[in-house]
Formats: structure tokens, C-alpha cells, sequence
């Protein structure tokens, strides 16, 4: 095949997988406008915004309302993973406080992690933390997914402890909580699209096994990297990741 010729293949190849990944992302888009929409009608209904409901009619509801969270928690995840396979994907380096990037996350899910019983304790930096050149959106759906994670992976009574500090080449966050823990065995893997624990599976049925490899490139593409550490099941996880300076 001539050269000019693979060109005008490579760039019909780019345009049906630009034109199938914003396909996918409206639609996904529109389910997760619609589950959102459910989700604040069944909150009323358990308000009793619409009238008094008896014990029975709650217990529905709360099932139904915590499917309804469960898929919206799914579909965000397939937007994110649809984003991270992207062949037009691109990253938008911007100066930021990275410092207040994260205490705003850790604002959005302490309700959440109330509702748990759990605590979050966030560690004040050692130091002065310098301006990031990031990708904001995206490091901030690695600090939630990282957060979220320790949250729901976590027993009742619990506490995720969040820290961020810096040296003289990177700003290192960790996350860690007082959860189910990681077998030796699948440490290995925990990076692994749609790969997930047995005691995770037991601990919360649904999930897509996306979170963590979206969050390991999203950090890499910053130049920085993802680890964790955890003694075992049942004694918690450590997660950590790295941005450069």
C-alpha cells in the first residue's frame, strides 16, 4: 500500500474511533442524566416531600435508591475509561493549587463517608505545597476515585487518613483507609482493567474494575506514578501517587 494511502487509512481509522467514543460518551451521558434525575425524585420520596410513606414503602425505596447510586457510579466510570481510551484524548496543563483541588474533593465526599461512619482525617502538609502544572479535571477524578474507593471499601466505624506533602521534585498524595485489604496474590493485578478482588466482590457486588487503571494513566501521562501498599486482608490499604514538580 502506498504511503499516501495508509495516510488516508490511518485518518479514516482515527475518525470511526473519534465517531464511536463520542457516541458512546452521549449515551452514556444521557443515562447518567436520567439516573440522576430518578435519583433526586427517590430522595423526595424518602423525605416524604410527596407525603407521609409507610416502612415497607421505605425499604423499597432505599433499595431502589441505592441501585440507583450504583449505577450512576458505573456509568461515570465507563465515561472515564471511555475518556482514558480515547484516541483524541488529550491533556490540558494548567497551573493549579493542588492543595485546594484536594481538601475540595475531600468537601464533596465527607457527606458520604458520614453516611458510612466513617471518618476522614486529613493530615495537614508538612510543608508548603508549590503550584502544579495539571490536568485539574483529570487529577481530580484520580483524588475521587482514590477517596471513594478507601470510603466504600471501608467497615462501619472506620477512618481514611489523606495526606499530601512535597519534596524538591514531586508532590506525593496518599490515601489510606482501614478496609478490606489486598491478598499477595492479587497484587499483582490491581491495575488490571476489569480486574477485581474476591473481597471486594464480596464487600460491594458492582463494580467495573476501571477506577485504578484510569487513575494509573492519568497520573503517568503527568510524569508521575501510582503504588500502594497493604499487609493484608482485612488490615487496610496505603494508595500513593506522585506529581511532578
Amino acid at each position: 500500500m502506498a504511503h499516501d494511502d495508509l495516510i488516508k487509512e490511518n485518518q479514516k481509522l482515527k475518525e470511526v474511533v473519534a465517531l464511536k467514543s463520542n457516541l458512546i460518551s452521549m449515551t452514556a451521558h444521557d443515562l447518567r442524566t436520567g439516573a440522576v434525575a430518578q435519583k433526586w425524585i427517590l430522595k423526595m420520596l424518602l423525605d416524604r416531600d410527596a407525603g407521609v410513606i409507610n416502612e415497607e414503602q421505605e425499604t423499597l425505596l432505599k433499595k431502589a435508591y441505592e441501585s440507583n447510586e450504583r449505577s450512576i457510579e458505573m456509568i461515570s466510570e465507563f465515561l472515564a475509561a471511555n475518556q482514558s481510551e480515547d484516541a483524541t484524548l488529550s491533556f490540558k496543563f494548567e497551573k493549579a493549587d493542588a492543595l485546594a483541588l484536594m481538601e475540595s474533593v475531600i468537601s464533596d465526599l465527607t457527606p458520604a463517608a458520614k453516611k458510612q461512619g466513617i471518618k476522614i482525617i486529613y493530615a495537614a502538609p508538612k510543608n508548603k505545597i508549590p503550584e502544579l502544572k495539571i490536568d485539574q479535571p483529570k487529577i481530580r477524578i484520580v483524588l475521587q476515585n482514590l477517596i471513594d474507593n478507601a470510603i466504600k471499601y471501608s467497615e462501619r466505624g472506620g477512618q481514611v487518613q489523606i495526606t499530601i506533602n512535597s519534596d524538591a521534585k514531586f508532590v506525593e498524595f496518599s490515601v489510606k483507609d482501614s478496609g478490606i485489604g489486598i491478598r499477595d496474590e492479587d497484587k499483582d493485578k490491581i491495575f488490571t482493567k476489569f480486574f477485581r478482588t474476591e473481597n471486594a466482590k464480596k464487600k460491594r457486588e458492582v463494580g467495573t474494575g476501571l477506577g485504578l487503571p484510569i487513575i494509573k494513566l492519568f497520573v503517568e501521562k503527568h510524569g508521575g506514578k501510582v503504588w500502594f501498599s497493604s499487609e493484608g486482608v482485612g488490615r487496610g490499604s496505603t494508595f500513593y501517587f506522585t506529581l511532578p514538580l
